[in-house]
């Protein structure tokens, strides 16, 4: 048969489980700041990025003005009960 396993090495002090404990919440918030942040930083890189684009396509007229007309016209012709 194999060893038998012993959690934290068989040593259970107070300094050891209080270690193990920050350990586990201190990655837990590390993953959290990368699943929260990850996004955010995402689209102010994008924003960064379009403050490089001339202004000329900012002001631009939309080039699909009755893109979302066909939507609109699918929701009015729905008949909710």
């Amino acid at each position: 048969m194999s060893d038998p396993k012993h959690p934290f090495g068989g040593d259970f002090s107070k300094a050891r489980m209080q270690s193990e404990i920050f350990g586990q919440m201190l990655s837990g918030a590390v993953i959290a700041a990368a699943v929260i942040g990850g996004p955010i930083v995402f689209v102010y890189v994008l924003a960064f990025l379009g403050s490089f684009l001339p202004e000329d396509s900012k002001e631009a007229l939309d080039p699909t003005p009755d893109s979302f007309s066909h939507y609109e016209q699918l929701i009015d012709d729905r008949t909710f009960v």
